[in-house]
């Protein structure tokens, strides 16, 4: 059965909403998390290997790199706000240049690479004033003339699983099931058979379970914050930056994308 998504509560605090509901969160979730992420989508594998051969760039909001290596002759550094995905990264490849870095205060020089990408990352950010911020933070670190390319969660997903429309809250807290390991039992000895005048009870055979307690496997669910882009905002934040320019936009997998050059 799924996890229904939920409303947010209004009127917290942006920093520490994005601390307690994204930051945190995806620390507590980082290795499962890095287990499902391992596919590129194909409008960010095209982007990547239409790059200039040894062109510089960055990911922001990489989690476990998996857009690091899609083209070899590029060098791309990736960094996110969750040290625990960025552990990921560096377990699956040596050869990533990572580190851990928030998307509003990244450590790169002004105007010094030729492209960039945030996959799936802006929409964290707890309102729009953060969110087109952050995208004037991102572009002020390429060149002009260069171009990056972005991602968000569309609120238009009616046929997918999830069924989000418009309509729907747009600021929810999207749940993640995080299964429990489950902890191999020692093995029982064998009871001795009993005599056929012997009554034996079946609760006699199970160990006690005491009724306020919580399975040790049942799943865990996490909440973390979205905010869904409803079709032609996120081009909207993008232009609202005023250094950019619109190249292509589009939708992929329940996602609004972009890709806007540096004026």
């Amino acid at each position: 059965m799924s996890v229904p998504s939920v409303s947010i509560e209004k009127g917290l605090d942006p920093e520490s909403q994005e601390q307690d509901y994204v930051h945190t969160i995806y620390n507590e979730i980082a290795s499962h998390f890095s287990q499902t992420r391992y596919k590129p989508w194909p409008i960010v594998e095209k982007f990547l290997k239409s790059r200039l051969d040894y062109s510089v760039g960055i990911d922001v909001g990489c989690g476990n790199g998996k857009y690091l290596g899609i083209n070899e002759k590029l060098f791309i550094i990736g960094t996110d706000r969750s040290d625990g995905l960025i552990e990921c990264a560096q377990g699956i490849s040596s050869n990533y240049n990572v580190g851990v870095a928030d998307g509003l205060n990244l450590p790169h020089p002004d105007n010094s690479l030729d492209f960039a990408i945030s996959i799936a990352v802006i929409h964290h950010f707890a309102t729009e004033e953060r969110r087109i911020e952050a995208i004037a933070h991102i572009l002020s670190k390429i060149k002009s003339g260069g171009e990056f390319l972005i991602y968000c969660w569309a609120l238009e997903q009616e046929n997918s699983r999830r069924g989000y429309k418009e309509g729907d809250d747009q600021d929810i807290l999207i749940p993640w099931v995080l299964a429990k390991k489950q902890e191999k039992k020692p093995k029982q000895p064998r009871r001795r058979k009993q005599p056929s005048n012997e009554v034996v009870e079946k609760d006699d055979l199970k160990p006690e379970l005491n009724v306020n307690e919580t399975p040790e496997n049942e799943p865990e669910t996490k909440y973390r914050y979205y905010h869904l882009y409803k079709k032609g905002e996120l081009v909207d934040n993008a232009l609202r930056t005023k250094q950019c320019t619109i190249v292509e936009e589009g939708y992929e997998k329940d996602n609004w994308w972009v890709i806007v050059k540096k004026i």
